[in-house]
């Protein structure tokens, strides 16, 4: 019944209408076979074709042509470096203690056909690659010296995880590690030793302030005696010849006196301008004698100033003669 309606309806149609269905059927299956033929690979994309199930060839960037119904794109991969989070795991270091460690990996295809056949899913293989190669790298080494080997750790990861990986047409470029997270108990610990490691850095560095104080000290108290005993020594010395000179200039004065009283003595006049003076400063002495002390002794002779000029006055001839 169907077909007979379907046959009535189809005589029922005039040619031109028949010929305007027939033309839009064919632009349909040619814009479906120019989709499907005409292919416009982006930069630094490659697409994987393949013919009848097959693989043909690789797509590079650029605008390709392709058999319709029998080409088609089974892969699309990125030739882009990319950067893979590795989750956190637990491992084991080599002296027993349970750390959580994670990272990033960062690798880029070079062989795109090897990427899609090669390997199922080469992020998982890689992803789990580097895991595995962390837990046994970790394992070598104990808690304080995995903090400071990280760069070995990464070269390691990167060896390992980049020699799996080339049969499946990729490159590691480098693996980081972003944190080591011990237990809470050993974090505890660990901060304990670090005060106390810097507690005794800071008692060493004061200890050593204070030796370098008192050396200082000293040093200065030993330059200021010094200093002090070569002032003391050359104000000695400027006292001695001060006294010396003095000496001198007193003597030579002296001297120049006593050759003054000889030149004075042999003039006209001089004898008696001596006697004179002996007189008076005789008076003076005795006076001065009697306001000093109580106790007073009186010469035999107290009157007889005559007599004491006398004598003084023959010493004086006498070296004159």
């Amino acid at each position: 019944m169907n077909a007979k309606m379907l046959a009535s309806m189809l005589c029922s149609v005039d040619g031109g209408e028949f010929a305007m269905i027939f033309f839009a059927v064919v632009a349909a299956l040619v814009l479906v076979t120019i989709l499907k033929t005409a292919v416009i690979v982006p930069q630094k994309m490659a697409y994987i074709v393949e013919r009848l199930g097959k693989y043909r060839c690789t797509l590079d960037a650029g605008f390709h042509i392709l058999f319709p119904f029998i080409d088609r794109i089974a892969y699309r991969h990125t030739l882009k470096e990319q950067a893979i989070d590795v989750p956190p795991q637990e491992c084991i270091t080599k002296d027993n203690i349970a750390v959580s460690v994670d990272g990033i990996l960062y690798m880029q295809i070079m062989d795109p056909a090897k990427a899609s056949y090669g390997i199922g899913n080469y992020l998982f293989a890689t992803t789990q690659l580097a895991q595995t190669t962390m837990r046994s790298e970790m394992g070598k080494l104990d808690l304080d010296r995995s903090f400071e080997e990280r760069t070995s750790i990464n070269a390691a990861i990167v060896s390992a995880v980049d020699k799996a990986s080339d049969p499946w047409g990729i490159k590691v470029t480098r693996y980081e590690i972003k944190n080591i997270t011990p237990p809470r108990t050993i974090r505890d610990a660990m901060e304990k030793q670090m005060r106390a490691e810097r507690e005794k850095r800071a008692m060493i560095a004061e200890s050593e302030g204070e030796r370098q104080a008192k050396i200082n000290r000293a040093e200065g108290e030993k330059q200021q005696a010094i200093n002090l005993s070569e002032g003391e020594r050359q104000r000695k010395i400027n006292e001695a010849e001060g006294r010396a000179k003095e000496i001198l200039l007193v003597a030579e004065a002296q001297a120049a006196g006593i050759r003054k009283v000889a030149e004075a003595l042999g003039e006209k006049g001089g004898i008696e301008s001596v006697n004179m003076q002996l007189a008076q400063q005789y008076l003076s002495q005795f006076g001065n004698l009697a306001k000093a002390n109580n106790t007073m002794i009186i010469p035999s002779n107290l009157a007889d100033v005559a007599g004491v000029i006398k004598a003084c006055t023959s010493v004086i001839k006498k070296v004159e003669g």
